[in-house]
């Protein structure tokens, strides 16, 4: 029997009933300019006063498991290269900043050269003037220029509200140049009446990369004299582009160049990232181009407090009686709450929308019983509100008005917030990477700022609050992608062929799958070859072959039945577990049952009730070995890497209890198979290393599964990756290896780099494993360490202690960690 850990999108649902069922029953930013928000006077408690108020009283302070002081450090000043305009230095002079930070210079310096450049420094360390100095100095020079539109410079943002802030950015820098720097955001929002003026008389267009791949490339007529005067193309936050979506820009990247090579210019490439590991190597994966790195950061630093917290336990008990903690929605929810009524300016990130929902109306509810002033002093912020009503929050909290916000990753990103005081991270944010960026939102005025990270009910939270070594003594993650990926890939090829024909001294660009895809997509009849190159044939339009942030396949719609009225979408991916018949569907704070999961039409139908339940899928999961690409011996035992088809069914689903998890009953579902086929690492071990640890057959599958559960749990710490990306399967004995195997995969079509990072890791990944299992305090077993809220199996059979000592006699004689190549 396998036991499997597939991929799915219930976790924030559940969650969500669960918080809503419990939660009260538990009573310089980009200017280097410290800045004050309006109306507010005197000076701010310090970090360490704030964290003392919020930990008072016995209960309280228990759930500090460490706190990190870190020093204030001084700033290191330099001079703007020679080559900068001095209207330009004289414009950001008057912004308050005199001289620049070391790494500014630097930056700058290199793309004067004419250089491909990555910035990689802490938040707050003044990266877009970096860009922003010699962008403005080279339009300058364009705008008087005698061909008329002279240079002009692209931005790409990974979000709409990155790209609204920094086109305020350069507004008020540039103001002092007048009309000769015109910038303009085209995105989504943009009116179809300002789009026309932005084509011809903008010269620094901000934008993503979804309107780069769907709007901007696929006209590029209509855009040559824009394309044709490129000089530089930014790409702000990229270490946001990791993994499939990572993948996907990596090629659309890639399209930008030969269709600028065609209008005969050749951009220099200009990345500001947080801190990560090899910046220069992740730069020139994304953009196939050789990348100069700068990370020396010169910048000052307030004092930063950052405290890791742990929920307490419940007298709730979970699946097969395994203690529960109170949610991280929950806990957060008080902390935004206390931080508001001590007037501290405070963001609360939270992974899910609706998580950001409810705790903002939480904190509201319970501000309101004491002070309804207060309670409009706190709101939420994420995805999929309309324009105007992420641009007045943003304004909000920049000025003051607001006082606490419940925001999702929307926010994470360099939107400019500068003076707030207090973070809280609701959960660990899947990298390194991102925590630094959530927690260095505070404190970008200079002044010192207190962050505090609550985990989750989940392995690798509870590692990191008990472990803090593994947060504050390693360095960030190597960004992950795999631009090769064929599923990944081959849209692309028919996108750039429809954009211009393909030609052989084309598919350089492209990399070396490109040639192998090209047969294939001929027989498929997406090309046809002709002796001036492959061209496209259909009548649609190639870039919509691919959702470059989705996950393939058509989105199921979600339809209320009664109406009609859409109430979202699904991808195909997870509809079989997500919107099954009986399904429960959490949307806006409703609740409604799944009728019927027309797979034909893409269509569930559903109607609004309010079971006493939630739902939980059940699948089967088989693997099979296709390709073996490397492998190396652990012990007797040996560790793998290669291709596997991965084929899944959802064949029930339990309904439970709210609040407890009690089982209330299981229905069967007859829903067709789902095969993938991906890249994995996998691990066996032998007879003899199982009598080592004296596991016996009994125990054998819970073991294994056990670990299983528990290595896909952890590994987001070493590859950039979330646990929702890779799923898992655990097998007693498996045809293929005839050796009890563990497999763990990317669950993505074609891979996404995460089992690859995971086998360069292994022997890291898996001492991380095996300590998070031995250190967890409870008896056989929780969601903290071996359980998992997506198993298919029901989180049966486990053995706790067959998995420590599994992983203890594997990793007796592991060797070194292979080299990435």
């Amino acid at each position: 029997m396998a036991f499997n850990h597939l991929p799915a999108a219930m976790h924030d649902a559940l969650e969500a009933l669960s918080v809503m069922a419990v939660t009260h029953s538990v009573p310089m930013a980009k200017n280097q300019r410290p800045r004050r928000p309006a109306g507010e006077k005197g000076s701010r408690p310090s970090p360490g006063m704030v964290l003392d108020r919020l930990s008072s009283g016995e209960s309280r302070a228990a759930r500090i498991t460490h706190t990190e002081h870190m020093p204030a450090r001084q700033g290191r000043h330099a001079v703007w290269p020679h080559r900068i305009r001095p209207e330009v230095i004289a414009a950001i002079q008057e912004a308050g900043i005199e001289h620049p930070w070391a790494h500014q210079a630097e930056a700058a310096e290199h793309a004067l050269d004419g250089e491909s450049v990555v910035i990689a420094t802490g938040t707050a360390s003044g990266k877009s003037l970096a860009y922003l100095a010699p962008v403005l100095s080279t339009l300058l020079d364009g705008a008087e220029a005698p061909n008329g539109r002279g240079t002009t410079a692209l931005y790409l943002a990974p979000t709409k509200a990155l790209a609204a802030d920094q086109r305020r950015a350069v507004r008020e820098l540039a103001a002092p140049l007048g009309n000769r720097i015109r910038p303009a955001v085209y995105d989504g929002d943009t009116p179809f009446e300002e789009r026309e003026w932005v084509r011809q008389y903008a010269n620094y267009v901000l934008t993503n990369p979804d309107m780069l791949h769907r709007g901007i490339l696929p006209s590029h007529p209509r855009w040559s004299s824009f394309l044709r005067s490129l000089r530089y193309v930014v790409i702000d936050e990229c270490h946001t582009y990791r993994g499939v979506f990572g993948s996907h820009v990596a090629q659309v990247l890639r399209r930008l160049r030969r269709v600028c090579a065609r209008y005969g210019s050749e951009p220099v490439f200009l990345l500001a990232s947080a801190t990560s590991a090899e910046p220069a190597r992740a730069a020139g994966r994304l953009t196939g181009l050789p990348v100069t790195e700068v990370s020396d950061d010169a910048s000052p630093r307030g004092e930063l407090v950052f405290a890791l917290w742990e929920p307490p336990l419940t007298e709730l008990h979970g699946e097969r009686g395994a203690p529960v903690r109170r949610t991280a929605t929950a806990e957060t929810a008080d902390l935004l709450t206390d931080l508001t009524r001590q007037g501290v300016r405070s963001v609360a990130f939270v992974r899910s929308r609706r998580g950001a929902e409810l705790i903002s109306v939480i904190a509201q509810e319970r501000l309101a019983e004491t002070d309804r002033a207060l309670a409009r002093r706190v709101a939420a912020y994420r995805g999929g509100y309309l324009p105007e009503e992420r641009r007045a929050l943003e304004r909000a909290l920049h000025s003051g008005e607001l006082l606490g916000l419940a925001a999702t990753t929307a926010l994470e990103l360099g939107v400019d917030v500068s003076g707030l005081d207090a973070v809280v991270i609701a959960g660990y944010p899947g990298t390194r990477a991102s925590l630094w960026q959530q927690a260095g939102r505070a404190g970008r005025s200079g002044e010192g700022a207190l962050a505090i990270m609550v985990a989750r009910d989940d392995p690798l939270d509870t590692f990191l609050v008990h472990h803090p070594e593994a947060i504050f003594e390693q360095p960030v993650e190597t960004t992950v992608l795999d631009p090769d990926n064929p599923y990944v890939l081959a849209p692309h090829l028919c996108a750039a062929a429809a954009e211009l024909p393909l030609t052989e001294p084309d598919l350089v660009l492209f990399g070396p799958a490109a040639p192998g895809l090209l047969p294939q997509l001929e027989g498929a009849g997406l090309l046809r070859r002709r002796p001036t190159g492959w061209y496209w044939t259909r009548r649609e339009r190639a870039a919509d072959l691919t959702d470059i942030r989705g996950g393939g396949g058509s989105p199921v719609r979600i339809v209320e039945a009664g109406t009609g009225r859409l109430l979202g979408t699904v991808d195909e991916a997870a509809s079989h577990a997500a919107v099954h018949e009986g399904a429960v569907h959490l949307h806006q704070g409703r609740t409604y049952l799944v009728r019927e999961l027309d797979l034909k039409d893409s269509v569930a139908l559903v109607e609004e009730a309010v079971p006493p339940y939630s739902t939980t899928a059940r699948d089967t999961t088989s693997i099979t070995v296709l390709e073996t690409d490397t492998e190396i011996p652990w012990g007797a035992g040996r560790l793998c890497y290669g291709s596997v088809e991965v084929t899944n069914q959802v064949v029930s689903f339990l309904r439970r209890r709210l609040i407890t998890g009690e089982v209330l009953g299981e229905t069967k579902l007859d829903l067709p198979p789902r095969t993938l086929r991906t890249r994995a690492v996998w691990w066996t071990v032998t007879e003899d290393q199982l009598d080592a640890a004296r596991i016996n057959p009994e125990i054998l599958g819970g073991a294994l599964h056990a670990a299983e559960h528990a290595s896909i749990g952890m590994l987001p710490l070493f590859a950039t990756c979330d646990r929702w990306d890779i799923g898992g399967v655990s097998v007693p004995l498996h045809p293929d290896t005839l050796l009890p195997t563990v497999f763990v995969y990317d669950g993505h079509p074609g891979g996404a780099g995460f089992a690859e990072r995971a086998f360069h890791t292994a022997r890291a990944w898996l001492t991380a494993t095996r300590q998070a299992i031995a250190s967890c305090e409870c008896e056989a077993g929780c969601p903290s360490c071996i359980q998992s809220p997506k198993c298919g199996n029901g989180n049966d059979p486990l053995h706790k202690r067959g998995a420590v000592r599994l992983l203890t006699e594997l990793l007796r004689e592991a060797p070194e960690d292979p080299p990435a190549t």
